[in-house]
Order: C-alpha cells, then structure tokens, then sequence
C-alpha cells in the first residue's frame, strides 16, 4: 500500500457525526433539542453551505460554524419549525448571538482537540503512505486543515464544494487519486461512512477502511464493502493491508 485517503468530518477531527455533536452542544447550552428536531435544521445549514462557496473559501473553522449555527437556527425559528414549544422558547430565551458562541465555542476546541490527536497519527503515517483528504466539505477545507498542521502532511485536499462533486459519486475519488498520482489498488480510504466513503473506494478498486463508531452496528447488512474495520486511526499503523 503506498497511499491513505482520509474522510475529514467524523473521522480526523472527531470519531462521531456533526450532527449528534450539534445536538450535544446545543444541549449544553440549554436548548433541550434531540437529534429528530435538529436534523432539518442540519441538513439544511449543510445544503446552504455547500453553495455558498464564494462566501466560505478561505473561511477558518469558527468562521465556517458560526454560519451554520447561525442558518441553524434561523431554520428552527420559522413557522415551520420542528421544535414544541418549550423547546423553542429556551432558544428564544437567550440572544440569538450569545446562543451561537456557546454552540461554537466548545465544539470549535472539540474538533481542536481530536484533530491535534489525528496529526500525531498522521505524522508517523506520511513516513511510509502518500497522505490525501477526500470531504464533502464547504470550500474551506484547505484552510481548516492548515489551521491545525496539516498542510505539510497532505498531497491531495479533494474539498467536494470546490470540484463540484460529492461523495458517494465516484468522480470526487478520482480526482483525488490524480493528484496523489497512485493507482487505485495501492491506495486504501479511512471514512466513518460506509455507504459514503467505503463503498465507492471499493468500486474504484481501493482497499475500503471503516472507521466503525462506538456504538455503530458492525453486523449492519452495508458492511461487507469494508476490507478493514478499525475502531481508531492508530490501528492503521499496525494493519496488514495483504493478509496473505
């Protein structure tokens, strides 16, 4: 094996998805939201991000949060909100402004804190693999990533939002193996999604690497398109990528 991709959210920053770590904060900062009330706000601060390009490249982390927590939760007070009452008059007891920064604040040196963990792993990786990031991200993750000591690390930053191409599509993968310039078989990609990251690396002739959550299913009847499951990227300095 000569070259790792890498999924960005959920794996280098933090073994858990952004939405469940959205609901953790907004919790703690006193909005008793559960995971079904946020998930419309989610998707749709996500669906805006990703076409707000122009306005998000070059954006640093807390930059990028704040726009979503703030589209958030201006999805959340509309008549359409999917919050009950009590739910929504906690959001409405605190100014929208102070509510952001206690969202962001925490999760921004959370995603700080796993990310400084993922570099120390990354830095004994790159003296023996090619290191490249594929994401569906927001334009930005070529800065986020310098932001934490990544740059130096990374031959390759497919960022979906500036190609115009988001996973499972098969395209975003080839791009990043063009600029990494390794054949599919001597690469293997790191994701915490099976049906995003590891299935399509594995139609593209990839080795797939699952990084499996702490609680995530691993009989779940998708996980045969993983060639590994790990439970933490340290694992992969000790893997046998050819059993034979």
């Amino acid at each position: 094996m000569r070259a790792l991709l890498f999924d960005f959210g959920g794996t280098l920053d933090s073994p858990r998805h952004w939405l469940d770590r959205f609901v953790d904060h907004y919790q703690a900062a006193g909005v008793a939201i559960t995971r079904r009330e946020l998930d419309p706000a989610f998707d749709y601060a996500t669906r805006l991000a990703y076409r707000s390009t122009v306005i998000l490249r070059g954006r640093n982390l807390v930059d990028l949060l704040r726009f979503l927590v703030e589209t958030q939760l201006r999805f959340l007070d509309t008549a359409d909100t999917p919050l009950p009452a009590p739910t929504l008059r906690q959001l409405r007891a605190v100014s929208r402004s102070d509510l952001v920064e206690r969202i962001v604040a925490p999760f921004a040196a959370e995603t700080a804190a796993g990310l400084a963990q993922s570099r120390v792993i990354l830095e004994r990786l790159a003296r023996r693999f090619t290191l490249g990031i594929v994401s569906n991200f927001y334009g930005n993750l070529d800065r986020v990533l310098a932001d934490a000591g990544f740059g130096p690390l990374l031959h390759a930053i497919a960022d979906s939002a500036n190609l115009g191409l988001y996973k499972p599509d098969l395209r975003l993968y080839r791009a990043a193996l063009a600029m990494i310039e390794v054949a599919p078989p001597e690469t293997a990609m790191v994701g915490d999604s099976l049906s995003k990251d590891c299935a399509p690396a594995r139609q593209l002739g990839l080795k797939s690497v699952w990084l499996r959550h702490q609680g995530a299913d691993p009989n779940r009847p998708d996980a045969h398109c993983a060639d590994f499951t790990i439970a933490a990227l340290q694992e992969l300095e000790d893997l046998r990528w050819d059993p034979s």
